[in-house]
């Protein structure tokens, strides 16, 4: 099956560029299998162009490689006498070609600069000099996202101020998932969610045709399958010594979700400990969560920031297979996911939160969607529609036959201690769970929103449109 599944603002953005009438420098950058490949060859599909992906290879290699490409590609024969000896000649070479659109597609672009680093450099002079001025659509990308922003996107890097633009490829929507698995139920597209989120080289990792449980076992919990060690070499390809991280990793997927929680776990040095929070943050795998109501300003100096493993593929990694590896190691597959099933329902509750909030915008407009929290109360979703000065309280229960007038009473009292507009709010509530032994349409003249698992269904079938009354039962 092909994982190239939506991507639509992505491939619009990149059309549009083609489509100018002027030179492109283009950087695209994102994690590991997170489609950025399938997405470059989309947009090549029929047209001029020059597709190169870096290897660990000698420079030597590179160059000869290139040189291979261009000559099929341009059917030049001179060149297999007199082939390009460095980057400057083939840069010129490729000037002179780009009379009219032709895109030049680098990717895996650390990869090159690792063993030809002149030519960041090269391209800039390059640019400057005659490309800038041609029909080129050059793009360059990388699966190393520290690497890519160091090399392309830095300010000290040569290349800054040159590019035309930049696309950070993010994980896909979840109503995308059941064209992976058009046959799972939404409970087990869920499972799935929490288990690999919503990154197409980990889905495409999975049997649509084999049980849940099955893929499970034997593409994440199998000694030599790809999902097992993934987490490990994404990391080593990232970082320099992956250890400090791997222990920070396993103490916030273990349930230390504060600064000195985390630090007295790990015992790092606080100022180290806070450089590798934030670069694990800038890579998308942790967040820095902060109440929703806080204003920025609260938000830069906040003390009080929780945090979370922002991926769900890193946090079952670390909670179940990383904690397992000796088992795992031995083939004890099927032994570890009972035990896992065991505990899924404690590591759902937060997964279920976070899929929630991503139906929550069919109920309305709301600008903000997060948590809340004081010392001595938690709320699971909270939503702002500041211009409206309307706000929706939400709390999602990963389980079956729940009174919803039971969970709003509670939900409405947490709700008197939440800072915000005052008086002057309306206020919605939402609940969300497996399903419902009873529903409530309103709380005390308030509306109320229920949600089980046939009504989330529904709402990523629709492709996640304005709720209607029709279809949505409240």
């Amino acid at each position: 099956m092909s994982i190239f599944i939506n991507r639509i603002k992505e491939l619009e953005f990149l059309e549009r560029k083609y489509a100018s009438k002027e030179a492109e420098m283009i950087v695209i950058y994102g994690r590991r299998r997170i489609g950025k490949t399938e997405l470059m060859l989309k947009l090549c599909e029929g047209k001029e162009a020059l597709y190169f992906i870096g290897r660990l290879e000698s420079k030597e290699d590179i160059i000869k490689r290139f040189n291979n490409l261009i000559i099929g590609f341009f059917n030049d024969k001179h060149l297999l006498n007199s082939p390009l000896q460095n980057w400057d000649s083939i840069l010129d070479y490729i000037a002179e070609k780009a009379d009219k659109r032709l895109i030049i597609v680098l990717d895996e672009f650390p990869f090159i600069v690792n063993r030809c680093p002149e030519i960041v450099s090269v391209l800039q002079d390059k640019w400057d000099s005659k490309l800038k001025n041609s029909k080129a659509m050059i793009i360059l990308s990388g699966s190393s996202v520290g690497m890519m922003e160091k090399y392309a996107l830095d300010y000290k890097s040569p290349l800054y101020g040159r590019r035309t633009g930049q696309w950070k490829v993010d994980k896909m929507e979840i109503f995308h998932l059941n064209k992976f698995f058009p046959h799972y139920s939404i409970e087990d597209l869920i499972l799935v969610y929490s288990c690999l989120d919503t990154i197409p080289g980990y889905l495409s990792k999975f049997s649509s045709e084999k049980s849940l449980d099955e893929n499970i076992a034997e593409r994440m919990l199998s000694k030599g399958e790809f999902l097992y060690e993934e987490v490990e070499i994404l990391l080593r390809e990232e970082l320099r010594d992956p250890s400090n991280y791997m222990s920070i990793l396993s103490s916030i997927a273990g349930g230390t979700t504060t600064f000195n929680e985390i630090n007295n776990r790990t015992s790092l040095d606080k100022s180290l400990l806070s450089k590798y929070l934030s670069i694990l943050e800038n890579l998308g795998i942790v967040e820095r969560a902060i109440p929703i109501t806080e204003t920025y300003k609260s938000k830069l100096k906040a003390k009080g920031a929780l945090y979370f493993l922002e991926d769900n593929f890193f946090d079952f990694w670390f909670r179940f297979i990383y904690l397992n590896k000796q088992e795992i190691e031995k083939g004890y597959a099927y032994d570890v996911l009972n035990n896992i099933k065991k505990d899924v329902n404690g590591y759902m509750g937060r997964k279920f939160e976070k899929f929630s909030m991503k139906i929550v915008p069919i109920i309305g407009n709301f600008n903000k969607i997060g948590k809340w929290w004081d010392k001595k109360n938690e709320i699971d979703i909270v939503a702002l529609n500041e211009e409206k000065k309307e706000i929706l309280f939400g709390e999602c229960k990963w389980s079956s036959k729940i009174n919803a007038l039971e969970i709003v009473n509670e939900l409405s009292k947490k709700a008197r201690y939440v800072e915000w507009m005052g008086d002057k709010r309306k206020e919605f509530f939402a609940v969300f769970a497996k399903s419902f032994s009873k529903r409530i349409e309103e709380f005390e003249g308030r509306k109320v929103y229920c949600f089980d698992l046939k009504d989330i269904a529904d709402a990523l079938n629709n492709h996640m449109r304005p709720l209607s009354s029709k279809r949505i039962k409240v």
